[in-house]
């Protein structure tokens, strides 16, 4: 499984959810990578992140099978993760 981050560096709620998703993300064997929405725009587009950051984008076999945008507490966060992939967080 793959995640996409798409984050700004003007973003209060992008630093703080680097943070929550920095506990997580050694419990799964995502592949992560993160795109900065002012830097990388040409590839952001090709995932229609909205208008709220954070965007957390899952794919499976390059398909979208979810995605968590803007700030969450770490249980929501958790739980919204637990849905998409469908495991015990």
């Amino acid at each position: 499984m793959k995640v996409i981050k798409v984050s700004s560096i003007t973003c209060t709620s992008c630093l703080v959810m680097d943070k929550v998703f920095n506990k997580i993300k050694d419990s799964y064997h995502f592949e992560y990578q993160e795109l900065d929405f002012d830097f990388d725009y040409d590839e952001v587009i090709k995932y229609n992140p909205g208008k709220i950051l954070p965007v957390y984008i899952f794919l499976e076999n390059d398909k979208e099978i979810g995605r968590i945008t803007g700030e969450k507490k770490e249980n929501d966060f958790l739980n919204e993760i637990k849905n998409i992939v469908g495991e015990e967080v």
